[in-house]
């Protein structure tokens, strides 16, 4: 599929993506991510596959990866991540102006969680969203720490599944500000269980998020929502822009 590109100039209101396949069984998880792109207007958007890189890599062996980004005139923002072991991803996240390095970053999460980024919103200022998997929680430099005090604060119970971490981060120098985990959580066993976002849109004030949830998709309240069907269910969060309450959830045939 060809890579599509969205600069500030192009006025599209909101992204989406099409179904995703994944792997059936208790704990369910992605294979793949199909980039497809809608924005806000003033708004660079990107989710997709994640791709590999460094941060000795250059710009144009990045860009060829066709990788997420978020592009402003002559200023990108990739997002992916680096093998680092034979069964364990760390996020990286890198920013060019001018095809110059200007940071990248490798310290978000450094444990023996796989973890990957797929997904950046940036405004082309101090607005900066970025979207990374978990799969469970382990000792060490992990984004719990960005998550105290924010919506879910961590993993949960059990490991496996593969859930999202939204961060907030400074453009400028690729610091994460904060973040918050985003699961499903089985009825069953209370158990963590996997969510995958698919779309976000700022309007300046909230940060709405679109998601596959299995079973079963959080309330405003983090709890379990009861749903009929199978999964994966189409869930709608409406986050506060600090990312520590959740005006509104709701997910299709779930209550």
């Amino acid at each position: 599929m060809r890579n599509s590109i969205i600069t500030s100039r192009q006025v599209i209101k909101y992204l989406k993506f099409p179904a995703l396949p994944v792997i059936l069984g208790a704990n369910l998880a992605i294979t793949t991510l199909a980039p497809k792109v809608l924005a806000q207007t003033t708004l660079a958007s990107f989710l997709g596959n994640a791709v590999t890189f460094t941060c000795n890599d250059s710009e144009a062996t990045i860009k060829a990866k066709n990788g997420p980004k978020a592009i402003f005139g002559t200023r990108t923002i990739y997002i992916g991540y680096q093998q680092v072991a034979s069964v364990n991803k760390d996020p990286r996240m890198i920013r060019f102006d001018n095809g110059v390095r200007k940071w990248c970053r490798s310290d978000y999460e450094t444990t023996s969680d796989d973890g990957t980024g797929y997904g950046l919103l940036w405004n082309g200022g101090g607005v900066l969203y970025g979207v990374f998997t978990s799969t469970g929680s382990q000792t060490g430099n992990n984004f719990w720490r960005f998550a105290a005090g924010r919506w879910l604060p961590s993993y949960g119970s059990g490991g496996g599944a593969k859930v999202a971490v939204i961060a907030r981060i400074n453009p400028t120098t690729g610091d994460v500000n904060y973040a918050t985990f985003v699961s499903a959580r089985k009825l069953s066993d209370g158990k963590t269980n996997s969510l995958v976002i698919r779309g976000l849109s700022w309007n300046g004030t909230t940060l709405t998020v679109e998601a596959d949830s299995w079973s079963s998709p959080r309330r405003a309240d983090r709890s379990s929502m009861t749903c009929s069907g199978s999964s994966p269910f189409k869930y709608t969060a409406v986050f506060t822009g600090d990312l520590i309450k959740v005006n509104s959830a709701t997910a299709v045939t779930c209550n």
